[in-house]
């Protein structure tokens, strides 16, 4: 690995090119190898597995997100409610809902839980 650029040495236009080039690529490989192992270690833990190293221990953080369906949000409360929401912003549709705007229930019977899963790893050197 190469050591950052000294400010003080002048590179031409050429030669900055050529190193954030070589930078880039660098990284994009390593983004590559970086997400194809987390997708592995990720199945893994999904199945039951441990991992853990010297200094971490893996695990799966599950984040839930509440989405509405814009058709179905449409045939449930017409086209002037789903034009408000626009963009069926949660947010939006919970606060029509409180003010009375839009059934609550039925709100909720529409909403759809999409969860992801993200590797974290925990420091073991607490």
């Amino acid at each position: 690995m190469t050591a950052p650029l000294d400010p003080t040495v002048d590179l031409t236009l050429d030669e900055l090119l050529e190193r954030y080039a070589t930078l880039r690529d660098t990284l994009l490989g390593l983004e590559l190898e970086r997400d194809e192992l987390a997708a592995r270690i990720k199945a893994a833990l999904a199945s039951g597995a441990r991992a853990e190293t010297d200094l971490y221990r893996a695990e799966l953080k599950v984040s839930r997100r509440v989405e509405y369906p814009v058709e179905h949000f449409r045939e449930v409360f017409g086209d002037a409610a789903a034009l408000e929401v626009a963009t069926i912003d949660r947010r939006r549709a919970e606060a029509l809902a409180k003010a009375g705007d839009l059934d609550p229930e039925r709100l909720r019977e529409l909403a759809v839980v999409k969860e992801t899963q993200s590797l974290v790893l925990i420091p073991k050197t607490r």
